[in-house]
Parts: C-alpha cells; structure tokens; sequence
C-alpha cells in the first residue's frame, strides 16, 4: 500500500512538472506576440519561437570556450538555475507537504536566493569579451597604462546583480511571508488549508497590498523592464547571460519561460491557496495565474524604460514599505 501511494505521489509529481514545463515554454512568445507586438502595432514572432524554437536552434550550435578562472561552474551555472526553479516548482505541489523541510517558506526563499545568486557568479566568472580572451589595457614593457585596473563588462553585471540580491529583491520576500500572518505558519500545507477554509488570502486588506507588493517584486527578479538594471542593453548587452551560447544558452531561454510559470504557482499558493496538481482543476488556476501575470508585466514593461539608481531605490523603498504594512494589517 505504501509503494502504491509512493508511486503514485512521484507520477503525479512528475506529471506536474511536464505539464507545467510545457506550458511554461508558451509564456515568453505569449508576451512577445500578444503584448509587445500589439503595443508596438507589429506582426512578432511565432507564440513558439521564444520558449521552443530558439533553444532547439541553440541546441545544434557550436559551444564557445569561455576564459572563466572556474570554467565548470561557471558552465553549469545555467543548469543549476533551471534545477533550482525545478525544485520551488516540486516544493509548490501537494505531494511534497508530507515533506514539511521542503514545502515550507524557508525553502521557497531559499531556492530563490540560490537563483539570484546565480546572476552574481554568471558575471563575475566571464573573463572573456564576446568569447575572445582580451586584456585591456595592454600590460607588455612599457605600455602606457602598466599599473591600470582591468575589468570585464560581466564585472558590471555581477556588481548589479549583488545590488539587486541585497535589497532589490527584499518587497518579492516580505508579500511571500505575508500570508503567514494569517495562517499562523511557513508550511504550504497549513496556508492552503487556511484558505481552504476561510477564503483566499487575496481577497483581504492585507492580501490586496501584498499582491501588488508580489507583481513588483515579481517583475525585479526576472529583470524585466524597467528593472532590468542587470542587462541594460546600452553597456552590459545581455548582463550575465552575455557569454552563454550553443547549449548553455538553449538552458536559458527555457529557464525563464519556466521561472516566469514557478512564479505564477507560488503565488497561485500563497494568495489564492491552489497547489499545482495535474489530477485537480486547481493546474487551471496555476495557468490562468501565470498568464495575467505575463500580460500585466508585459503591459508593464512596454511602456517602461530601464530605471537607474536614481529610481530604482524609491520605487523598492516605496515596495517594501507597503510590503511592510500588509505584514502589519495582517497581523491586525
């Protein structure tokens, strides 16, 4: 009986998990198409161009060799930040609640931070320019600038991405802990139970604020406009990714269609208390999320330029403080 119930847990885990990748590749040519298309009065590009096209087109390119002081790493960086996301989505179904040290905040957040971290050490491990080992200045006999500083233009990426882990990121954290003050616990199990029960915590005062406090913050940790401080394409190009292609690259592109879903469920979760389960009508709310979330990012950003640090820290000053009060009026 207990190998039965196994089994099944794990196949309904793993059907999620397709289910929701699949989708989950659908996302960026979504937002792309139907968005930024329409806004820009353009034809776009094909739904599955983005999320499905582009990285079977990487998968058949050559790898480049990278100049990293940890090469693997530095390599596999791509593939530990689609396995992270892989995990929040695993740690999000009702499968995983027996496990309580993996269905908790604790470990949302966790995984969340290894992903940002991911950014810092993308950057600060290229020591390459567009592939080609580069040292600027020259540092032969007699050069001109002999005692200069070097530098990479990843170096200022990863400086960025740091900026945005210390306190970018912070309003995204405080509205995922605030339906704790509801349901009185960090388990995913105790907080859907609570909306079960009582209704989702979206519908209340404290839900409302939080909801806005999570879109932004949802928005800052996938970079997108306007914070997209990380690849401003006018110095860094494309930030940490710069140097990733062939393969690493194909990782890349599917990996954020897919966080762009994982961010979708979590709140899917936290707000409206529906897990991911592909044997419940609950995946539908999962989908239903996850696109209006890429819609209103995607209004968003069209209309958004690239903020500096001017306004980038009032705008998180602002976020977090009302990421605060929903904490405060839910714990009223």
């Amino acid at each position: 009986m207990f190998t039965n119930t196994l089994i099944n847990s794990i196949l309904a885990v793993v059907l999620t998990v397709l289910v929701c990748f699949i989708i989950s590749t659908l996302l960026p040519g979504i937002e792309r198409k139907y968005i930024h298309a329409r806004i820009q009065q353009r034809i776009g590009p094909l739904v599955i161009a983005p999320g499905i096209m582009a990285p079977i087109k990487f998968m058949f390119k050559e790898n480049v060799k990278v100049s990293s002081p940890v090469s693997g790493l530095y390599k596999s960086l791509p593939i530990i930040c689609f396995l992270t996301v892989l995990c929040i989505l695993v740690a999000l179904t009702p499968q995983a609640y027996q496990i309580p040290a993996l269905a908790s905040l604790v470990a949302i957040v966790g995984f969340l931070k290894v992903e940002e971290i991911c950014y810092v050490l993308m950057g600060a491990l290229s020591k390459s320019v567009m592939s080609v080992r580069m040292p600027f200045p020259d540092q032969i006999k007699g050069a001109a600038h002999q005692n200069a500083n070097r530098s990479f233009v990843e170096d200022i990426s990863a400086r960025r991405s740091l900026r945005m882990i210390t306190y970018g990121s912070f309003p995204l954290y405080l509205a995922l802990f605030a339906p704790v003050t509801a349901a009185r616990s960090i388990f995913l199990s105790d907080i859907v139970a609570y909306q079960h029960a009582n209704g989702p915590f979206l519908f209340t005062v404290a839900g409302g604020i939080a909801a806005i406090v999570f879109f932004i913050g949802y928005m800052i940790i996938l970079n997108e406009y306007p914070f997209s401080i990380i690849k401003a394409k006018s110095d860094v190009i494309e930030g940490p990714y710069m140097e990733y292609a062939a393969k690493y690259r194909a990782v890349v592109y599917l990996t954020r269609g897919f966080f762009m879903f994982v961010l979708g469920a979590i709140f899917s979760v936290l707000f409206i208390g529906v897990p991911p389960n592909i044997f419940s009508l609950g995946i539908l709310v999962n989908i239903v999320v996850a696109l209006i979330f890429v819609f209103m990012m995607g209004i968003f950003s069209a209309f958004s330029p690239v903020f500096t640090n001017r306004q980038l820290l009032p705008t998180i000053l602002g976020t977090t403080l009302l990421g605060i009060l929903a904490i405060v009026v839910g714990l009223l």
